[in-house]
Order: structure tokens, then sequence, then C-alpha cells
């Protein structure tokens, strides 16, 4: 497995089929890609991330659309993917399947299998809704995704055959809400028993225009709001000064919280939307972050699965529609998942595990 440790989602997958696969008697370890570039390239990639989103949403949106073009900025992408590839190379070593779910992770290793450098079966995992020039490479030998909606993306747009896998979440976001632990966790938090509740999803590191959309849900009366900071201690605090508004940091217990709230609202369509549609939880869009997270926007509503208000009066009104309607995880608990697909990967190359006896290495 390659992952990109630029805010949690990428990993969070990676992380999630490794125990799939261990559950299936295959052994699988994690490497962060941004460990093969040069060290002030790492830094430009996980504090230029943040930092663009964040103090400079315009050039972020640039950046996003000029890396779909042929032209000097792809150019300097690959030119980046090509620095890694020493490295990635080093770790694919004799590995029969590498799995990515980083998109710059997938270009090295797909300029690596162009050249005739790797033998190994490469597989990408589409962590984002919306396909991006960079999630794609001709030589990655299988393009996987959460939903339907962006596989049809992959082959219309970039006529790449795509796949829906589902998506790589805890099953604990399947489980059937318990209303007493229900009842127990919004007590504990502080929320009224039968009020409709906003889970407002601001990803590992508190990203987007988050005041303001706590300000609207709650001076609307529409619902009380509890927001998930991530490690963004600065907004926890910032949020915990606002009466009827619970702000909190990292949790460990997103799905009992996801089990307590009416309604998601998030910016990026990330992996907490995959936790809350796999929970059956009604999601909405609003005021996304720029780049995937627009892009991911636009594939969600027109898949009807997350629909995308452009003002309070229509985010308020999507609140109250949505809240309490539980819907089909259907679209994110797909068979076979992206373990099993390994695993069926694996039995091509000629490896073959049986659960509970001895490993194999993917």
């Amino acid at each position: 497995m390659i992952s990109g440790s630029v805010g949690a989602g990428h990993d969070g997958a990676a992380d999630e089929l490794i125990s799939r696969l261990a559950k299936l008697g295959v052994a699988a370890d994690r490497r962060d890609y941004l460990d093969a570039l040069p060290l002030m390239f790492r830094y430009a990639l996980r504090d230029g991330y943040w930092l663009s989103v964040g103090y400079v949403p315009a050039f972020f949106d640039w950046l996003f659309a000029n890396l779909e073009r042929t032209g000097w900025v792809q150019n300097v992408a690959m030119w980046l993917c090509r620095q890694a590839q020493r490295e990635v190379l080093r770790w694919v070593g004799e590995h029969d399947v590498v799995v990515s779910t980083y998109m710059l992770a997938s270009q090295t290793l797909g300029q690596l299998k162009e050249a005739g450098a790797v033998d190994a079966t490469l597989v990408t995992f589409l962590t984002d809704p919306a396909v991006h020039r960079t999630w794609v490479h001709p030589a990655v030998d299988h393009h996987v995704t959460v939903t339907e909606a962006t596989a049809r993306m992959g082959h219309l747009v970039y006529r790449t055959p795509m796949r829906a896998v589902g998506g790589l979440v805890s099953p604990r976001f399947a489980d059937q809400p318990d209303p007493a632990a229900r009842a127990r966790l919004r007590a504990e938090l502080g929320l009224t028993p039968d009020g409709i509740v906003v889970l407002l999803a601001t990803g590992s590191l508190g990203m987007g225009d988050v005041p303001n959309v706590v300000r609207s849900i709650s001076s609307s009366g529409v619902a009380e709001v509890v927001v998930l900071c991530g490690r963004n201690d600065r907004l926890r605090k910032q949020l915990s000064a606002q009466p009827g508004v619970v702000a909190l940091g990292w949790r460990d217990d997103v799905p009992e919280l996801m089990a307590a709230a009416d309604v998601l609202v998030h910016n990026a369509g990330g992996l907490s939307l995959t936790e809350a549609l796999t929970a059956g939880l009604p999601a909405v869009t609003y005021r996304p972050i720029p780049g995937h997270g627009t892009a991911n926007s636009q594939i969600l509503a027109d898949a009807g699965l997350a629909p995308w208000p452009k003002d309070e009066t229509e985010l308020v009104a999507a609140i109250r529609q949505h809240a309490g309607r539980r819907g089909d995880p259907k679209h994110v608990v797909v068979t076979p998942d992206t373990a099993e697909v390994v695993l069926g990967l694996l039995a091509e190359r000629g490896q073959h595990a049986v659960p509970g006896q001895d490993s194999l290495p993917a």
C-alpha cells in the first residue's frame, strides 16, 4: 500500500484495506509517498495543501484546473513524480500487488510500469468522488472507485475502465444505530434527546469556511450543531465559545457520533462522506473547499448522493428535508470489495491465501 499523508483520507482508506486483507490471510504494509520525495517537496505538498486551501483558495482552484490540462504545470507535477521513482521502486521490490490511495503515487507507479521497471499488478483506489487527471495513468492495471458515479465518470471523461468496489471505512459505520446508545451520547454532549442534530465534518485539518457555516445553521434554529474539527485545535477553541455549538477535536467514536446525528454537512466529499453513506446518514454539501472539493460536490449532487445547496435558505431547507431519513448504504457497500479484488489479483499471479494460515505478502 502506498498512501499520502496529506489530510487523513488517503491513509484511512489504506489502513482499512490492510485490516481487511489481514482477515483474509494477506499481509500488507503501508508506505507514505511523501517519504519518497526530497525533504523540501514533502513540506511543499503537506503544508502547501492546507495553506493554499485555507488562505489562497483561488490559487488552489487554479492549480487544480491546470493539473488537468497539458502544459507546464502538469509537466512540473510529472517531474516531481519522477523524483520519487527510486524510493518507490525499492518499496515495490518483489510485491505481487501494489495498491495506491494517493494520486501522485499512482503517477509514479505508472511511470515505473511504463518503463518496464516493475512487474507488480498496480491498483489505484480513488478516494475522491470526482476523477481528476492525476488519478489516472494508462500503465496502472486497475482503477477502482467508491461509487458507480465515479466509475462512470472515469469511463466517459477519461476513457479509462473503472470499477466500483465500495468504500474503505470501518465496518462499525454499517452497524444499525442503537437507540439507547444514541440517547446516551446525545446527553453526554449536552444535546436535546429529539431535536435535529447536524454533524459538520471539516476533515482532519479543520478546513473550509467553517465558522460561517456553523453560524448559518445555528442562527436559523433548524438544528443543533456538532463540529468535527479534526486536529485543528484553534478552530475547536474558537467554535467552543459559541452557544449551542459542540466543537470536538480528533475522535475515534465517529461511527457513534454519526448514529447520534440526523444529517452530515460536509465540504470536501472525502472519507467523512463515505463514512456517512456507509452509515446511512444523509449528507449535504455546503460551501465546499476549492479544487477537488468543488469537483466532488458536483459529482455527488448529479448522482443524487448529496444535495449541494448554494445559499443559507437552501441549506436550511436541505437539512429539514433530509434529517432522519436514513439511506441505503448500497452505493458504498459493494461485493466484491477492494480486499476481495486484491485477493483475486494475487490468485491470478499464483498466490493463494487461506484465512487463519500463514499470511502472504501483497
